[in-house]
C-alpha cells in the first residue's frame, strides 16, 4: 500500500473542503484532498445547491413566459416535462465540476478519489472502487465530508414512486400531484418548483407555521404565494406510513388522514456522512444525526483533526460552509481567525426569501425599542419594469441610536438584495444606521433604490 506524506489532508470537495485544501495550499502547505464521488464539488454541486437552483432558474422563466401578456403574441402557455427541464441543469453542473477541478491543479493539491476511513490519529486510508488502496499520513486533518437526506428505515425508498431530495434529481417523468413530506427550506423550495411547473403539490409540514425562524411576516407571505401557486400546505401532520403501489402513494396521517399522488419526496432532515469514516478506531463519536462537534476554532475533540460544513449540523448552508473551511484552515495556520456567525439566511423559493439580522419576535422579546422600515417591490419602478412586482423589503432598526438591526427581504433577487444592507450592518458605531440609505444616491431604477424609499418611510415613523 502506498504511503503518501501531508501537511493537511482534507476529506471531501464541497464548499468546505474545497476552500480549507486551497486557503492549506496558497499558505505553502502540502495538501491532498479525498472525493468519494467521481467528480468533485460535493453534495452541493451535484445534489444540492446547483441543481435545484438551476432548475428553479428554468422554471422561473417558464412562468414568466406562461403569464407575460407580451409572449402570448408568440403562441400559447406552454407545458414543458420535468426531465426536459432538469437537463439544461446538468449543463450548470458540468461547469461547475470544470472549473473546480482546475482549482486543484493550479494549486497543486493532490486528489484522491475514494472512500476515506481513519487508521490512526494521522493516518486516512483511501480506498477506490477497484479495491485499491493508499495510505495517507498528515500534521492536520479537515473533515468536510457534508450530509445526505434522513431516510426513515419504514419509508420503501426503493420504490420507484417514493424520492428523497437527492433522488428527485433522477426523477424520469412529470407527475400531476406530488406529496411533499417536511417543510423545511428544502421542502419549501421545491414545493415551489413543482407547483411553478404545474404540478398539484401537497406540502406537509410539522409543524404549525412554515420555516419559523424567519420573521413572521415574511413566513406569512411565502405561505400565502405557495398557496396563490395552488400548494396545499398542511400544518401539524405527520406521517403514520408510506405506501406505494404501481400507479402512485398513498400517506397515511396520524391525524386519520389519507393523502394519494403520483410521487412523494421525502424532504424531512439531514444526516452527517459520518458512518465511514471509522471515527471509532480514533475515539471520535458523532451525534444522533451522523455530526461531529467542534468548539469555537472547528476542532473536534481531537485537537489537530478539524469538521466544517454540514457534518457539523447548524446552519447547514453552502455559503458558511465556504467560510468553515477558510476559518479551520486560518485557525491551523495561525492567520488571524473567525467563527463564522451573523450569517445571511437565502432562501430559494418563487419568489426568494434572504435576512441577515434579528427578527421582530427577537426583539420585541428582548424589549428592544425597535421601528420597521419598509419598501414595497410593486412601488419601485425596476420591478415595475420586469414585471416582479411582488415582494418587499423590510429593515428593522433602533429607533434612538437608528443602528440596523435585521433586514428581511421577500422578492425577486432578494439573495442579492440583503447584502447592500448587511454591509452597513458591519460598519462599526455610528456608520452602521439607517441615515446611509437617505444621505447615499442610488442608481435609478433599480431595486437597491428600495433601501432609500424603505429608510424613509422608517424616519416618518419616529416622533
Amino acid at each position: 500500500m502506498a504511503v503518501h506524506n501531508y501537511d493537511v489532508v482534507v476529506i471531501g470537495t464541497g464548499p468546505a473542503g474545497e476552500s480549507a485544501a486551497i486557503n492549506a495550499a496558497k499558505h505553502g502547505k502540502r495538501v491532498a484532498i479525498i472525493e468519494k464521488q467521481p467528480a468533485v464539488g460535493g453534495n452541493c454541486t451535484h445534489w444540492g445547491t446547483i441543481p435545484s437552483k438551476a432548475l428553479r432558474h428554468q422554471v422561473k422563466q417558464i412562468m414568466q413566459f406562461n403569464t407575460n401578456r407580451m409572449f402570448r403574441d408568440i403562441g400559447e402557455p406552454r407545458w414543458f416535462s420535468f426531465p426536459r427541464v432538469l437537463e439544461r441543469s446538468r449543463v450548470t453542473i458540468d461547469q461547475q465540476v470544470e472549473m473546480r477541478t482546475t482549482f486543484y491543479a493550479r494549486n497543486r493539491i493532490d486528489l484522491f478519489f475514494g472512500v476515506a476511513r481513519f487508521k490512526d490519529e494521522h493516518t486516512v486510508v483511501v480506498r477506490d472502487n477497484h479495491e485499491g488502496a493508499e495510505e495517507l499520513c498528515a500534521q492536520k486533518i479537515v473533515v468536510a465530508t457534508g450530509s445526505r437526506p434522513y431516510r426513515p428505515g419504514d419509508v420503501n425508498f426503493r420504490h420507484p414512486r417514493i424520492y428523497c431530495s437527492d433522488t428527485i434529481l433522477g426523477l424520469s417523468h412529470t407527475p400531476r400531484t406530488l406529496i411533499i413530506y417536511g417543510a423545511g427550506v428544502i421542502g419549501s423550495e421545491y414545493a415551489s418548483i413543482f407547483s411553478g411547473l404545474g404540478v398539484k403539490v401537497d406540502l406537509i409540514d410539522t409543524r404549525d407555521r412554515l420555516l419559523s425562524f424567519l420573521d413572521d411576516e415574511i413566513s406569512d407571505a411565502l405561505s400565502y404565494h405557495l398557496r396563490h401557486h395552488g400548494v396545499l400546505v398542511r400544518h401539524n401532520e405527520e406521517y403514520e406510513k408510506v405506501e406505494g403501489d404501481e400507479s402512485g402513494v398513498v400517506v397515511h396521517l396520524k391525524s386519520g388522514k389519507k393523502l394519494r399522488a403520483d410521487a412523494f419526496l421525502w424532504a424531512n432532515g439531514r444526516t452527517g456522512n459520518t458512518d465511514e469514516l471509522g471515527l471509532e478506531t480514533i475515539g471520535l463519536e458523532a451525534n444522533g444525526r451522523g455530526q461531529l462537534t467542534v468548539d469555537d476554532h472547528y476542532r473536534t475533540a481531537i485537537p489537530h483533526i478539524y469538521a466544517v460544513g454540514d457534518v457539523i449540523g447548524w446552519p447547514s448552508l453552502a455559503s458558511a460552509a465556504y467560510d468553515q473551511g477558510r476559518s479551520a484552515s486560518d485557525e491551523f495556520l495561525d492567520e488571524p481567525f473567525r467563527f463564522v456567525t451573523d450569517i445571511p439566511t437565502g432562501i430559494y423559493t418563487i419568489p426568494e426569501i434572504s435576512s441577515v439580522g434579528r427578527t421582530e419576535r427577537e426583539l420585541t422579546e428582548a424589549k428592544v425599542p425597535y421601528e420597521v422600515a419598509q419598501a414595497f417591490f410593486k412601488d419601485t419602478a425596476r420591478a415595475q419594469i420586469t414585471g416582479d412586482t411582488v415582494g418587499m423589503l423590510k429593515i428593522l432598526f433602533h429607533r434612538e441610536t437608528l443602528e440596523i438591526l435585521g433586514i428581511h427581504c421577500f422578492g425577486d433577487q432578494a439573495s442579492e438584495i440583503v447584502h447592500i444592507g448587511q454591509a452597513i450592518m458591519q460598519q462599526p458605531g455610528e456608520a452602521n444606521s439607517l441615515k446611509y440609505f437617505i444621505n447615499t444616491t442610488f442608481n435609478y431604477p433599480t431595486m437597491a433604490e428600495a433601501y432609500r424609499v424603505a429608510a424613509q418611510n422608517g424616519l416618518n415613523r419616529l416622533f
